[in-house]
C-alpha cells in the first residue's frame, strides 16, 4: 500500500511540473529579451504578446509581477479578440498555482474563445487551455477525466500545428497519464517517441528536459535503474549550464526517487536535502511537500520509525499533501503502522480509527455491505431463515418496482416519440422558410465578397500599371531624353575644341554646366522611378539607400531595420518600398522636417512601419482634407497589402505613423 501511495503522489508531482509554464533554460537571456522588447516602441499587439509571457515567467517567482504584467496585456489587447483570447489563458496561468477555480474557469474560456483562430499559436493555446483545464480539475474530476481531455482535445489540437515539438510535449503528458495505471511498456513507448523528436527537433529545450524527467519516474517505478540513471545523466547535462533554473526540485526529487530505488538512501537524502530549499524558494508547495514524504518512506525503509512517524505528522499538520480525501486516508494508514513498529498502541488505534472514518466516508455503500454481512454471520440460523425471507421479498418487491417503473418508461417514451414527431414536422416547415431566407443572405454575401475582390484586383491592376508606366518613363528619360542631352554636351564641348577663341567663354561653359546638371537630375528621376537597388539587392538595403539618398545637410535620416526577410515576393517589396518613399517625400516637402526616423521590423508574415518626423504637424481633425499629401496613394497601397495604419499629430509637434502589412497576400 505503501508504495501504491507513493506512485500516486509521484504521478501528481509530474503533472504539476509539467503543467507550469515552458520557461527557456537560460532564463535570464529569455526575460532580458522580453524586457528589452518592452522598453521599445512597438505596436500593441506585440506589447500584450510579450506581457503575456512575462505574466507566465512571474507566476511562481512573484505573484505581484505577474499580476502587474497580465493587467499592462490585457490593457494593450484592447477590442483585439485574439488577444483577448490569450488574455484569459494568462489568466489561467496567474491563478494557476494558488487558485484552481480561478484558473479553471479562466482556462475553460481561453479554449472556447480561441477555438475560431486557425494559427499555429492559437492551436497551441488552445490544447494548453484544455490541457491546464483538466490539470486544475484532476482532484474533483479523477483521472479519468485528465485522461479525456488529453486524447480527446490536447493531443487532435496540437497535431494541427504540425510542430513535433509541440506534440512530443502531450506525448510526454500521456505516457505519465499511462504511468499513473501502471502500463509502463506504453508509458515508455509515448516517452521515447516524445525523446526522439525533441533530441531531433528542439534540443536543450525544458520540454527535453521534463521527457527525460518524466523517462526517469517510469523506470524507477518500473524497476529499471539503468535506464533511469541515463536519463538522469541526461537531464542533468542539460540544466548544468543554468544553476539558478526554478526546474532543479523537480530534477533532484528524480534523482532521490532514484536513488530510493536503488537502495542508496543516504544519496537519496542528499539529493532531497538539496532540492527542499528550492522548492521553498520558488513556492513549489506540491513537491516541498512531497520531497518530505520522500524523506518518510527512505527513515521507515531504514527503521528509523520515529523520525519518520514526526515527517508524517508535520505533512498532516501542513495540509498539502492530505487536501484529497483518498491520499489523506493512506496517510494515516501510514501514521498507524509507524505508530504500531514503535509499539504505541494508543497512538496507532487513534489513527488507523481516522483512517478507517475517512474511509468510511469514501465507501459508504461498501461499508455498508460488509457490516451487513458480518452481520448475518453471527446471527442464529432462525433469524438467518427471517432475513433471507426478507431479502427475497425485498427482491420481488425490487423487482416488482423495476417493472413498473419499466412500464412506465415505455409509455413516456411513447408519448415522447409522438411529441417529437409533431415537433420534427413543425420544426421542417419553419427551416424551408429559413432555408429560402438564408439564400438569399448568403447570394447577397457572395455580392458583396465578389465586389471587394474585384475592388482588390482593380487596385492591383492600378497599382501595377502605376509601376510599368514609371519604368517606362524612366527607361525613355534614362536611354532617350538622357541620352539625348548627353550627346548635345559631348558634341558642345568637342566643337568649343575647334573653334578658336570659344574655350575661354563663360556663356558657354555655363551652357554646358547647366546640361551636365540636367543629365544628373534626369538620371535621378529615373532612378526614383525604378529602384534597382531594390531589385538586385532586396527590400532592407533598399530601404537603406533610400534614406541614405535623401538625406544633406540639414536633413538626417535615422534607419533602423529588423529581421526583413529575402523571401517576400518582389510585387510586395515595390510596393512597402514605394510607402517608405512616399511617407519621407511628404515629411519633406509637406512637413518641412529635418529629422526623420525610420524603424522597420518583420514577425512571420508581418512587416512593422514606424515613421516618426519633428516637422511642422497638422491637427489631426483635419486629415481628411490633406488631399496634397498623396495619402490616398498611400492608402491604396496598404489596403492592397491587407494592412493597417496609425497617425499620431499635432500643431508643432511632429508626426509618428505606424503601419501594419501583410507580406503573404498571395497565398
Amino acid at each position: 500500500m505503501t508504495k501504491f501511495f507513493l506512485f500516486l503522489i509521484g504521478i501528481l508531482v509530474s503533472f504539476k511540473s509539467v503543467g507550469q509554464q515552458q520557461v527557456p533554460l537560460n532564463e535570464q537571456h529569455y526575460l532580458d529579451s522580453l524586457q528589452h522588447i518592452l522598453q521599445k516602441k512597438i505596436t500593441d499587439s506585440s506589447r500584450a504578446s510579450t506581457n503575456f509571457l512575462l505574466v507566465e515567467y512571474w507566476k511562481y517567482k512573484d505573484t505581484l509581477k505577474s499580476k502587474a504584467y497580465l493587467e499592462a496585456g490585457t490593457a494593450a489587447a484592447k477590442n483585439d479578440k485574439f488577444l483577448n483570447a490569450l488574455a484569459l489563458f494568462s489568466k489561467g496561468q496567474y491563478y494557476f498555482n494558488w487558485n484552481k477555480a480561478k484558473a479553471s474557469d479562466a482556462f475553460k474560456k481561453a479554449a472556447e474563445a480561441l477555438s475560431p483562430f486557425n494559427t499555429k499559436i492559437a492551436y497551441a493555446k488552445q490544447a494548453a487551455s484544455w490541457f491546464n483545464y483538466a490539470l486544475m480539475n484532476i482532484d474533483k474530476m479523477g483521472y479519468g477525466f485528465m485522461t479525456k481531455i488529453t486524447l480527446e482535445k490536447a493531443i487532435p489540437i496540437i497535431e494541427k500545428t504540425g510542430d513535433p515539438a509541440r506534440i512530443a510535449y502531450y506525448y510526454t503528458q500521456l505516457a505519465t497519464i499511462l504511468m499513473n495505471n501502471y502500463q509502463f511498456s506504453k508509458a515508455t513507448a509515448y516517452n521515447e517517441k516524445a525523446i526522439a523528436l525533441l533530441e531531433t527537433k528542439n534540443p536543450g529545450s525544458t520540454d527535453l528536459l521534463f521527457s527525460y524527467l518524466s523517462g526517469v519516474s517510469i523506470y524507477c517505478y518500473d524497476n529499471k535503474t539503468d535506464k533511469a540513471q541515463v536519463l538522469l545523466q541526461k537531464a542533468q547535462r542539460l540544466l548544468k549550464p543554468y544553476p539558478s533554473s526554478l526546474n532543479y526540485p523537480i530534477y533532484y526529487y528524480n534523482e532521490a526517487l532514484y536513488y530510493s530505488t536503488k537502495t542508496l538512501y543516504d544519496k537519496a537524502l542528499a539529493s532531497i536535502d538539496r532540492g527542499i530549499p528550492l522548492a521553498k524558494k520558488y513556492n513549489q508547495k506540491q513537491i516541498y511537500q512531497q520531497f518530505f514524504f520522500r524523506r518518510y518512506d527512505i527513515y521507515q525503509q531504514q527503521k528509523k520509525y520515529a523520525e519518520a512517524r514526526q515527517i508524517l505528522l508535520d505533512i498532516v499538520k501542513e495540509g498539502t499533501l492530505t487536501a484529497k480525501i483518498n491520499d489523506r486516508a493512506e496517510i494515516y494508514l501510514e501514521l498507524a503502522k509507524m505508530s504500531e513498529k514503535l509499539r504505541d498502541y494508543k497512538e496507532a488505534y487513534h489513527w488507523l480509527n481516522k483512517y478507517r472514518q475517512t474511509n468510511d466516508s469514501i465507501n459508504s455503500d461498501q461499508t455498508k455491505v460488509k457490516i451487513n454481512e458480518l452481520e448475518t454471520k453471527y446471527r442464529s440460523a432462525r433469524n438467518q431463515q427471517k432475513i433471507q425471507a426478507l431479502q427475497s421479498e425485498n427482491r420481488q418487491a425490487q423487482l416488482n418496482a423495476r417493472n413498473d417503473h419499466l412500464y412506465r418508461l415505455i409509455l413516456g417514451l411513447g408519448c415522447l416519440f409522438l411529441l417529437l414527431l409533431l415537433v420534427f414536422v413543425l420544426l421542417t416547415a419553419r427551416s424551408r422558410r429559413k432555408l429560402a431566407q438564408q439564400k438569399e443572405i448568403n447570394y447577397k454575401q457572395q455580392l458583396s465578397e465578389m465586389e471587394k475582390k474585384q475592388q482588390l484586383k482593380i487596385t492591383k491592376a492600378m497599382l501595377e500599371g502605376e509601376e510599368l508606366e514609371r519604368e517606362r518613363v524612366a527607361r525613355d528619360l534614362h536611354d532617350g531624353l538622357g541620352g539625348m542631352l548627353s550627346g548635345v554636351k559631348i558634341g558642345l564641348s568637342g566643337w568649343t575644341d575647334t573653334q578658336p577663341g570659344m574655350s575661354g567663354d563663360k556663356d558657354l561653359h555655363r551652357i554646358i554646366g547647366q546640361l551636365d546638371t540636367s543629365v544628373t537630375e534626369l538620371r535621378r528621376i529615373a532612378r526614383n522611378m525604378v529602384p534597382e537597388t531594390l531589385l538586385k539587392f532586396g527590400l532592407e538595403i533598399a530601404l537603406k539607400d533610400l534614406c541614405e539618398f535623401y538625406m544633406r545637410d540639414g536633413l538626417r535620416i535615422t534607419s533602423e531595420m529588423f529581421g526583413i526577410q529575402k523571401n517576400i515576393a518582389m510585387n510586395v517589396q515595390l510596393n512597402i518600398y514605394r510607402i517608405v518613399q512616399e511617407l519621407i517625400s511628404n515629411a519633406i516637402k509637406h512637413a518641412h522636417a529635418d529629422n526623420l526616423i525610420l524603424q522597420c521590423s518583420q514577425n512571420e508574415n508581418t512587416i512593422f512601419i514606424t515613421f516618426e518626423d519633428n516637422g511642422q504637424g497638422f491637427d489631426m481633425d483635419t486629415l481628411s482634407d490633406k488631399k496634397g499629401m498623396g495619402l490616398d496613394n498611400l492608402k491604396n497601397r496598404i489596403a492592397f497589402l491587407q494592412g493597417k495604419f496609425e497617425v499620431h499629430s499635432a500643431p508643432g509637434e511632429g508626426t509618428s505613423i505606424d503601419i501594419e502589412l501583410k507580406t503573404n497576400i498571395d497565398e
